[in-house]
């Protein structure tokens, strides 16, 4: 079973696997960055820009017996601002069920992001969410607080969604 179960968490094959559901001002873009670990990141525009990847978890190694168990899901994401504008930072990741009706949702509320704010981790786990789970939506995104044209938003980077392998 995979560690990750998003594909493309860093925009290294541009934004296969992702859905743009919102794509404004101009548009998402894709940023090298010093860093070899992470090698690139997602950048918003002055207008929302959210991406959306929907997780098959029985394509993905795992049985429903054991999804029915409810095993602990942890999602992480990662953001940052540029040194010259803020931005407002969304996720929001909901675990569904078979007929995509969902279960769980951890949707904090958006975060205004100051300028020059470094890499913040946000974490997540659900636990107890009883039986059904199927697929998991993620979505993140956000956009920049000065309305600037170009990319002067939201940067994401890293994401993860994992679930233990059965015992």
């Amino acid at each position: 079973m995979p560690g990750n179960l998003l594909k493309n968490p860093h925009g290294h094959e541009d934004f296969s696997n992702w859905e743009l559901t919102e794509n404004g001002g101009n548009q998402w873009s894709i940023e090298p960055i010093p860093d070899d670990a992470v090698v690139s990141y997602f950048c918003t525009s002055h207008k929302p820009c959210l991406k959306k990847q929907v997780i098959i978890l029985l394509q993905s190694g795992y049985d429903a017996a054991y999804l029915d168990s409810a095993p602990e899901v942890t999602v992480r994401d990662w953001y940052s601002t540029r040194e010259d504008c803020g931005g407002v930072y969304r996720l929001t990741v909901s675990l569904l069920n078979e007929n995509r009706e969902v279960i769980a949702t951890f949707k904090p509320d958006d975060v205004t992001v100051p300028l020059e704010t470094p890499w913040t981790q946000v974490t997540h786990k659900f636990t107890d969410y009883g039986p059904g789970l199927r697929f998991i939506s993620f979505e993140h995104g956000g956009q920049d607080d000065k309305e600037w044209k170009g990319w002067y938003g939201i940067r994401v980077t890293g994401s993860s969604v994992t679930i233990p392998p059965k015992p």
